[in-house]
């Protein structure tokens, strides 16, 4: 009897074993597609990059840092609308409920890369490397492409802009 005991417990052990393996880490879990890092003119300090990282693990995760080699500074940022202005800011982590995809784009959610350390030209790649909260990192390639920010719904009446002195 004690004999099937063991058996059952080592049964029970390998089991739990298997099914945290089978788990996997958080970047094992989110699969990013579509991403890509915005050209910037020669000189220009700070760029963006986008993506969208499904989560297909039963259970909520997040993105919580960033880092890639061409810049000084990498973070996680937003964009809201404040005073009828758009503002970027800063936030502490980018949740991927379980089951969704989480679309990081312009005037959206985005991976700020502020200090760059190189131009970022079209048709070269950038490394970015995406930091979970279970500690896990996954690196993702990002090609630089040229985009056009879309115009605001109501055009530039938001900027006030018949209220500037020129």
């Amino acid at each position: 009897m004690k004999k099937v005991s063991m058996i059952v417990a080592a049964g029970i052990m390998l089991s739990a074993f298997s099914a945290s393996v089978l788990a996997g880490s958080a970047a094992d879990s989110a699969m990013v597609s579509d991403p890509f890092v915005r050209a910037v003119p020669p000189g220009q300090k700070n760029s963006a990059s986008f993506m969208k990282i499904m989560n297909h693990s039963g259970k909520d995760q997040a993105v919580v840092g960033a880092e890639s080699p061409v810049a000084e500074v990498v973070e996680l940022h937003t964009h809201t609308m404040v005073d009828g202005m758009m503002r970027m800011r800063q936030v502490e982590k980018i949740d991927l409920p379980a089951g969704e995809t989480v679309v990081l784009q312009p005037g959206g959610l985005h991976v700020m890369l502020i200090g760059l350390k190189q131009d970022l030209m079209p048709g070269k790649d950038v490394d970015v490397t995406l930091k979970f909260d279970d500690g896990s990192t996954k690196q993702i390639t990002a090609p630089i492409k040229k985009i056009q920010m879309k115009m605001m719904k109501g055009g530039m009446d938001h900027m006030k802009h018949k209220d500037m002195k020129h």
